[in-house]
């Protein structure tokens, strides 16, 4: 038999002397109730911009989906295979979910290959620059580095990317009407890894700003006071 990872092993080890005794009746209830979770999280696949740790969550409470990029397709019901719209479609229909979050982060590799494509797939399916095709026509709207450097051109379409995957996600019916009733509340957020900082989409302008939130120190602080 293939030997497991041992890092995974030994982490599982420190999960069930941890975490998993100070929240085990929580993880019994969601066994036996089933998951009541609170957010639709569409996020990426890279390893360093896990949704549960930076926003400090615990099991049962975001329904996440991740992808290269954090992309969202336009609604095709073509009979194809899709596992972004199937999730969404689970999340909405299904959970009830009512908020979703579209979050990009920097630095995100999918998008680098967006704004320059390699000049040979990585494989025969070429499954990341088909993937990626999505944002073809957006990242060459992206001034070249005569005017930007690769960063700028680079931080711009990982945000110009989030609004293109909010308004994919009105393209579903599910989403557009419940929306439209005010029942539904669709998200962008953006997150740099280097400096930590979120990044929160103005849902009117379009612009990412910093959120105004209070440390967890300054709230025992005032708590005291």
């Amino acid at each position: 038999m293939t030997e497991f990872p041992a890092s995974l092993l030994n982490g599982y080890a420190d999960f069930m002397s941890g975490r998993y005794i100070e929240e085990r009746e929580r993880y019994q209830t969601l066994a036996e109730t089933g998951q009541k979770p609170h957010t639709l999280m569409i996020a990426c696949c890279d390893s360093r911009s896990a949704p549960e740790t930076i926003f400090n969550c615990g099991p049962g409470e975001l329904f996440v989906v991740r992808n290269v990029a954090n992309l969202v397709p336009p609604y095709e019901p073509d009979g194809q295979y899709h596992a972004t719209s199937a999730a969404l479609e689970y999340a909405v229909q299904v959970l009830k979910i009512r908020d979703i979050v579209v979050m990009g982060h920097g630095r995100c590799g999918g998008i680098q290959a967006a704004l320059d494509p390699l000049d040979q797939p990585l494989s025969p399916g070429d499954f990341i620059g088909k993937w990626m095709g999505m944002l073809r026509s957006t990242a060459d709207q992206i001034p070249s580095t005569d005017i930007m450097t690769q960063a700028e051109r680079q931080t711009a379409l990982e945000r110009v990317s989030i609004r293109n995957s909010i308004a994919n996600l009105r393209t579903f019916p599910c989403v557009r009407i419940l929306e439209e009733k005010g029942s539904m509340r669709v998200h962008g957020a953006w997150f740099d890894i280097s400096a930590g900082e979120l990044w929160i989409m103005d849902s009117v302008t379009g612009d990412f700003v910093r959120p105004k939130v209070t440390a967890p120190e300054q709230t025992m602080a005032k708590a005291a006071s």
